[in-house]
């Protein structure tokens, strides 16, 4: 796999990849949709993203995963950049959360995708 990665304070942060190997990692992904058919210039991570967010962390069981990990409500909401109080409405469905904040929730709690190896 032809594959360059970016790295910011000796930290990996971008993967930059060829067309070929962008495409197999789609079908790898079991992303069957010709990348050339897409309705938006938005990535298929991208859209997924857009789905409705249950779909996406399965916000109605956030507080399970992030129990199940041995997480308390304040060391993750510390850790995500938001307050105690904020991740406590986003667990009860009282707030839906941001792109951003989806982001690092799934991140920190480990959702398939987002602490994979680059």
């Amino acid at each position: 796999m032809d594959l360059q990665i970016i790295k910011r304070n000796g930290e990996p942060e971008y993967a930059v990849l060829s067309w070929a190997s962008y495409q197999a990692l789609l079908k790898a992904a079991g992303i069957n949709e010709p990348a050339a058919t897409l309705t938006s210039t938005a990535s298929p991570i991208e859209q997924a993203l857009q789905e409705p967010v249950h779909q996406l962390l399965g916000l109605d069981q956030l507080r399970g995963l992030r129990e199940s990990k041995g997480l308390g409500l304040e060391a993750l909401a510390r850790t995500v950049g938001i307050s105690p109080s904020y991740l406590d409405m986003i667990e009860t469905g009282e707030r839906l959360p941001d792109l951003a904040i989806r982001r690092s929730l799934a991140w920190e709690l480990g959702i398939a995708g987002w602490r994979e190896a680059s």
